[in-house]
């Protein structure tokens, strides 16, 4: 990094990008019924509870966190056209784990689901748990099977039928639902694709990885399809978030604890407002969804 004019570090070509090993964790839901969304999470999508304590539930695999709900009963649901979450997407590893939380979700909340799609790097499930938040479940090919072009990694949205998914990968025996899952990652709505990319990509250190004209932006660290990704679809032109039941907090998970300065100061070189305790990086989106990122190493 070297000096600017203003005296603050400016980053270096690598410095501007986040870590290959760069990872999304779990994502904080602020829910009005926690013993329903609590359910919905155990039972449907098959995570196990983790912890539980006065008005919070975590939820994951193993012991990897993948949905926190914290009980915020004094909030009202957000407008549908405001900014915030449009799906936490959960990967399985393989397709048969997905097919069980597949069974699960469609056989004890079968109006919660909303589609699903081949996207040539994966297949995908998508629901709304019963406080309207989306929810994805998808598997990865292997990254050997992706496509890439000029630094874009060739996605679409194919017919995927689940009763025939089913029927392919559903094992016959009873399952314990204790394969791996992580949160693969976090899509959200926003006002603007522009401005998503010039805070993600150009601040933060993502890179783009796939793009829809001004409606959607794909973004990733170290090769990956997508970690995150920003539309519009729903909520063109929306300004900063209020308070709302929904999205609390997105995190993102970097390899080192210089990975955590180095954003740090990337942010700091920008303007950018943030917390910083040492071990947790905490700052707001254009959009006013709150932004963690702790390092691996501190954990």
């Amino acid at each position: 990094m070297t000096n600017d004019v203003r005296g603050r570090i400016a980053p270096t070509a690598a410095g501007d990008l986040l870590a290959a090993d760069t990872s999304m964790g779990a994502v904080t839901l602020l829910v009005a019924d926690l013993d329903l969304m609590t359910a919905y999470y155990r039972d449907a999508v098959t995570l196990t509870l983790l912890a539980q304590g006065k008005g919070i539930s975590v939820l994951g695999r193993g012991t990897t966190p993948i949905v926190i709900l914290e009980h915020a009963p004094g909030l009202k649901h957000a407008a549908p056209r405001d900014a915030g979450l449009f799906h936490t997407a959960i990967l399985f590893l393989t397709q048969a784990d997905l097919a069980e939380a597949v069974y699960a979700v469609a056989s004890r909340h079968p109006r919660s689901f909303t589609g699903s799609a081949d996207h040539l790097v994966s297949q995908a499930f998508y629901f709304n748990d019963p406080e309207g938040n989306g929810v994805e479940l998808y598997w990865d090919r292997d990254r050997t099977a992706w496509s890439w072009t000029h630094g874009r990694v060739e996605m679409a949205t194919l017919m995927l039928d689940p009763n025939a998914f089913l029927q392919e990968f559903k094992s016959p025996e009873p399952s314990d639902n204790s394969g791996p899952a992580s949160v693969g990652h976090v899509h959200l709505s926003v006002g603007d694709v522009a401005t998503a990319r010039e805070f993600y990509v150009d601040r933060l250190g993502f890179q783009t990885t796939a793009e829809l004209g001004s409606s959607a932006l794909f973004v990733s660290a170290g090769g990956y399809h997508h970690h995150m990704a920003m539309n519009t679809w729903n909520s063109r032109g929306a300004g900063g978030r209020r308070l709302a039941l929904g999205l609390g907090l997105v995190r993102i998970e970097v390899p080192s604890e210089d990975d955590l300065h180095s954003l740090g100061d990337r942010l700091d070189y920008y303007g950018l407002p943030q917390q910083d305790d040492g071990r947790v990086l905490s700052f707001d989106d254009p959009w006013r969804n709150r932004i963690e990122v702790t390092s691996k190493a501190g954990e």
